[in-house]
C-alpha cells in the first residue's frame, strides 16, 4: 500500500504518520483478532440489519480463489481505532476486479486524522493479490472498481451526510439511481425471513471509485450490470435461492449494455 492508492481526494491522508499504527489482515474466523474486530462491526451495523452473520463470514473467507475477504484491523498504542472488512473479486470473464466495500469504522478518536483515506484504500492491495491469485492478464493494469452499497441522502442526519461527502471528496460518484435502482439482499437469519412473511431487500445507492478514472461522469450499463453481477456472485453462497429470486434483485430493469449512465455526486438527492 503506497500514497498512490489514495483517492484524489485524500491528499491529507499522505501526511498521517502510518507508524503510529499497527495493521493486522484477519484472513479467518480462527484469527486472534476475529472476534474484536467482528464485534466492533456488529455493534455498528448488526442493529441495522447490514451485517453478515458470523458463520457467513467464516464461509465467505474460504471461498477463494475468485474471491478475496479481508478484514483490517487498526490500533495505536494497543487501543482500537479501525475496522474495515471488504471482499476482492474477478469478473466472470476473469478481465476486471470489483472491491466489495463491505463495512467502514473509524474510532471517533481517530477521524479527521487522514487515517480514514488510508481505510478506504486499504482494499486496492487486497485487489491487486486477487489479481495475482488468480493469473489474470497484464496484472498491473487490469482495472480495479471500489464498490459500496450505501444509504440515501438524508439532509436531517447529519453522521450520514457527512460519511456521504467523505467519499464524495475522496473520488467516489454514485451511479445515477434514477436510472439504476439497486437492492441489497436481506441480510436477516433465515428463520427471521420466514416468521416474517418474505425476504425484505433494502434500497441502497451504489457508489464506485474506478481506480485511476476518476475523472470519467459515465458508465456503461454493462459495465454496471457486470459490477452488480459480481457483487451478487459475492453474496450467493450466504443466501437461499428463494431468497436471492426476489424481483427487486432482478437485473433485469437495468439500462441496457450500450446505455450511457451518469455518475453524480454521492450527496446528490
Amino acid at each position: 500500500m503506497t500514497t498512490r492508492d489514495l483517492a484524489p481526494g485524500d491528499e491529507k491522508s499522505a501526511t498521517l504518520d502510518l507508524a503510529r499504527f499497527d495493521l493486522a489482515r484477519i484472513h479467518s474466523v480462527n484469527d486472534p483478532l476475529f472476534e474484536e474486530a467482528y464485534g466492533r462491526l456488529w455493534a455498528e451495523f448488526g442493529p441495522k440489519d447490514e451485517m453478515e452473520r458470523r458463520e457467513v463470514l467464516a464461509q465467505r473467507f474460504q471461498l477463494g480463489p475468485r474471491f478475496l475477504y479481508q478484514m483490517a484491523f487498526v490500533r495505536s498504542a494497543g487501543e482500537f481505532v479501525a475496522v474495515r472488512d471488504h471482499t476482492a473479486a474477478m469478473t466472470r470473464d476473469n478481465l476486471n476486479v470489483v472491491v466489495h466495500l463491505s463495512h467502514n469504522l473509524v474510532s471517533p478518536l481517530a477521524r479527521r486524522t487522514g487515517l480514514a483515506g488510508w481505510m478506504r484504500a486499504l482494499p486496492i492491495a487486497t485487489a491487486t493479490s486477487c489479481v495475482i491469485a488468480n493469473g489474470a492478464p497484464l496484472a498491473f493494469f487490469t482495472p480495479i472498481t471500489l464498490l459500496a452499497e450505501m444509504e440515501y441522502p438524508l439532509p436531517d442526519d447529519p453522521p450520514r451526510m457527512i460519511r456521504l461527502q467523505a467519499y464524495e471528496r475522496a473520488g467516489f460518484r454514485k451511479i445515477d439511481p434514477q436510472m439504476v435502482q439497486y437492492f441489497q439482499p436481506d441480510f436477516r437469519d433465515p428463520a427471521v425471513i420466514d416468521a416474517t412473511g418474505s425476504t425484505r431487500p433494502l434500497p441502497f445507492q451504489l457508489l464506485v471509485r474506478r481506480v485511476r478514472r476518476e475523472h470519467e461522469r459515465g458508465i456503461f450499463g454493462a459495465e454496471v450490470r457486470q459490477l452488480v453481477e459480481t457483487l451478487y456472485d459475492i453474496y450467493r453462497p450466504q443466501f437461499r435461492a428463494t431468497d436471492l429470486a426476489h424481483p427487486l434483485l432482478s437485473l433485469d430493469s437495468y439500462p441496457a449494455d450500450d446505455a450511457m449512465i451518469p455518475l453524480v455526486p454521492p450527496t446528490q438527492c
